[in-house]
């Protein structure tokens, strides 16, 4: 879905540390005029806490730390977030083998310097804004990408909302779905047929005046009355090129 804003996390034990990454970062972030929000933590424990509340893209670590290691917090953040950007920033390359198991982004053996940063943050933002179209939706799991193409509707629940995909798989959340609504009616291809129900057209089979079959195979109903307005939308969809 592009950047809109990006959440870029430092961690390190040492004040020094932060301070100099976080000055770079701010440097980077100010040429580049991307939208960013930096985040400081001075132990894993904090960083951890704070990733269940907001979605961390791209997390700037240190390894040798007090109490909670950053190889440690790395396969914890890792297990919540299959996304996220996990950039080391150590005084020891003994654990750059070690990090191919995190899927680390980068490794960097401290003194870092300004270009070290930038280049590793104009990569990770290159990768963000030309993905393909995608959401992040936060689970009792963790954070998962969802791509628009395996999404075929999304259902509010009572105080969930679940998202049906293709691939059989469905995921829920407790966000609501007028949060969705704001981020996905924006995009092509989404459309509300019903108070309950955001549809992807590209992943509708058939439909009549009053159901939608999706492509696996379920049903979903059309608000009443709304038959004649899904059908302009699928067709505007179908021909839009």
């Amino acid at each position: 879905m592009g950047c809109e804003l990006i959440r870029i996390a430092v961690c390190d034990d040492q004040t020094e540390c932060i301070e100099d990454t976080k000055r770079m970062i701010g440097q980077w972030v100010a040429a580049s005029k991307v939208s960013a929000e930096i985040l400081c933590f001075d132990n894993g424990d904090d960083l951890l806490l704070r990733s269940t509340k907001d979605k961390i893209d791209i997390v700037f670590l240190d390894i040798v730390m007090p109490l909670l290691n950053g190889m440690d917090t790395a396969r914890e953040l890792r297990t919540r977030d299959k996304t996220i950007r996990i950039v080391f920033l150590t005084s020891s390359p003994e654990f750059a083998l070690e990090s191919y198991s995190v899927k680390a982004t980068d490794y960097c053996v401290k003194p870092v310097t300004y270009e070290m940063i930038s280049g590793i943050l104009s990569e990770c933002t290159s990768e963000i804004e030309t993905e393909v179209p995608n959401i992040t939706i936060k689970t009792t799991c963790g954070y998962h990408k969802v791509y628009f193409y395996d999404i075929e509707y999304i259902e509010a629940q009572n105080r969930q909302v679940a998202f049906y995909l293709r691939s059989g798989q469905i995921l829920t959340t407790s966000e609501p779905l007028y949060y969705f609504e704001e981020k996905l009616l924006k995009e092509p291809g989404f459309y509300k047929c019903h108070r309950s129900y955001l549809i992807y057209i590209p992943n509708v089979d058939n439909f009549s005046n009053n159901e939608i079959n999706t492509k696996s195979g379920r049903s979903i109903p059309i608000a009443r009355g709304c038959g004649k307005n899904f059908a302009e939308a699928y067709f505007a969809y179908v021909f839009r090129d």
